[in-house]
């Protein structure tokens, strides 16, 4: 019983260690870039909130979900910083790389705070770590709904990065559907493993991919 106990304590600990908030902003080990796509997204989530990223026509692939400050195990949010947070001409500008300008400000408020820098500049860390990483000429050509296992997501994001390794890339599912590849990245954003608790790859043979709109 004695056993059993610390065990759960050790749980509970690593579970508050995942989502505490509050922190202090620039304490974090490495950055996790969390490449999500869009035609899911909306199949699960935008179409209801009538996101313009959804409308047809607008050939939207990846985006970035987040640019998240990352512990070797959980995570910072929330954090306490003395940075302004962005005006709405910055996060307007950002819209096409988060997908919306809502979706920057909300990815600025939980994680950019814990980077340490400014809004300005962690918006631009978050661009250049987009633009840092290839997407096959393949996506933007898929043009019906495919069921495909999910290590083929991640093939192709190896196959256009070859300085990528596995460890370093994991690609997450929901609701059978590819919902993310996600990329740990150093704070000077070169490719590195990522942490125990983020490599978690997807095992599914025919995770749903919906077509570009």
């Amino acid at each position: 019983m004695q056993r059993i106990g610390l065990w759960v304590a050790g749980m509970c600990l690593v579970a508050g260690m995942a989502w505490a908030e509050g922190e202090s902003a620039g304490d974090f080990d490495y950055f996790v870039m969390a490449l999500s796509w869009s035609p899911n997204w909306c199949a699960l989530e935008g179409d209801s909130r009538r996101d313009p990223q959804c409308d047809r026509g607008t050939g939207t692939t990846f985006v970035l979900h987040g640019l998240w400050p990352q512990y070797e195990q959980g995570w910072p949010s929330y954090c306490r910083t003395g940075e302004r947070d962005p005006s709405r001409s910055e996060t307007a500008a950002m819209a096409d790389v988060f997908g919306g300008a809502g979706s920057a400000f909300y990815q600025w408020k939980k994680h950019g705070r814990c980077s340490g820098l400014s809004s300005r500049d962690y918006y631009a860390l978050a661009r250049r770590a987009f633009q840092s990483i290839g997407i096959s000429a393949v996506f933007p050509k898929i043009n019906k709904d495919l069921k495909v296992p999910a290590d083929v997501i991640e093939g192709a994001f190896l196959e256009a990065n070859p300085g990528l390794k596995r460890d370093q890339v994991t690609v997450t599912c929901t609701q059978g559907r590819i919902q993310e590849v996600r990329i740990c990245l150093t704070k000077d954003l070169e490719p590195r493993r990522c942490g125990a608790d983020t490599l978690r790859d997807c095992r599914m043979t025919d995770a749903r991919l919906d077509a570009v709109r």
